[in-house]
């Protein structure tokens, strides 16, 4: 049986530059650089935090976000790429694990891509959200069950999942079989509203996998304001067996 030990996780719950991938990016690696500075090992970013969520969808018509669709399109990851080299060396420099939310461009389609990073700044996995949700449709391609994968790293084994796929236990069992220690769940910001399903999501991303989470979604306001507003949440995860 495997030796219980804290692992000190930053959950990242920052803004995005709304008007530039660049400044998104400096973002998350003032972030990273912080939380390591404040003894983080495991540092989560929300949901396709970079360049950004694509709030547009939500409050747009379809009929009108052609013009915002295609400015995310510009600014969206590549991998492998810049960003993922940034990220990479960061990583490799400070000694923490990263996960990243990423808008990932692939030839002419947009894909929500959730990056595990290792410590030595190796890129472990590279995943995309199985169904997007909703309007997202609009957004994303549908990714699939090649990645629904369980990666060793410094501070353990390691999945993740994006937003409501943590409603589908097919998805959550597929990580729980493949002894996932910590998971990374990544969610948009709660711009909605005060009352908003997040709580209840939270609940079912907590209760039902057996592994300790680290929960990240952007800070508050985000989608009206390019400001920084805060500094990582800092939480502490329990690495156990008792996924096994």
């Amino acid at each position: 049986m495997a030796e219980k030990r804290i692992v000190k996780a930053a959950a990242v719950q920052i803004s995005p530059d709304l008007d530039s991938g660049e400044g998104t990016l400096a973002r998350a690696l003032n972030a990273l650089g912080e939380a390591a500075d404040k003894g983080a090992e495991f540092v989560v970013f929300p949901e396709t935090f970079l360049p950004w969520y694509p709030y547009f969808s939500f409050t747009r018509p379809p009929v009108a976000i052609g013009g915002e669709h295609l400015r995310l399109y510009e600014h969206a990851v590549t991998v492998p790429g810049p960003v993922v080299d940034a990220i990479s060396a960061t990583a490799r420099r400070r000694g923490v694990v990263v996960v990243l939310g990423v808008n990932e461009r692939d030839h002419g389609s947009l894909y929500n891509a959730q990056l595990i990073f290792d410590a030595d700044g190796s890129l472990k996995l590279k995943r995309r959200k199985i169904t997007p949700t909703y309007h997202e449709r609009m957004i994303w391609g549908q990714g699939d069950g090649a990645g629904l994968k369980v990666v060793d790293t410094k501070v353990g084994r390691v999945g993740a999942l994006a937003c409501w796929e943590h409603y589908n236990p097919l998805a959550r069992f597929a990580l729980m079989a493949q002894h996932e220690e910590i998971h990374a769940a990544q969610f948009p910001d709660r711009w909605w509203g005060r009352s908003s399903p997040t709580r209840s999501r939270r609940r079912s991303a907590t209760t039902r996998p057996r592994a300790p989470v680290s929960w990240s979604t952007p800070r508050a306001g985000s989608p009206t304001s390019s400001a920084p507003r805060s500094s990582p949440t800092k939480r502490c995860a329990r690495r156990s067996p008792a996924a096994a």
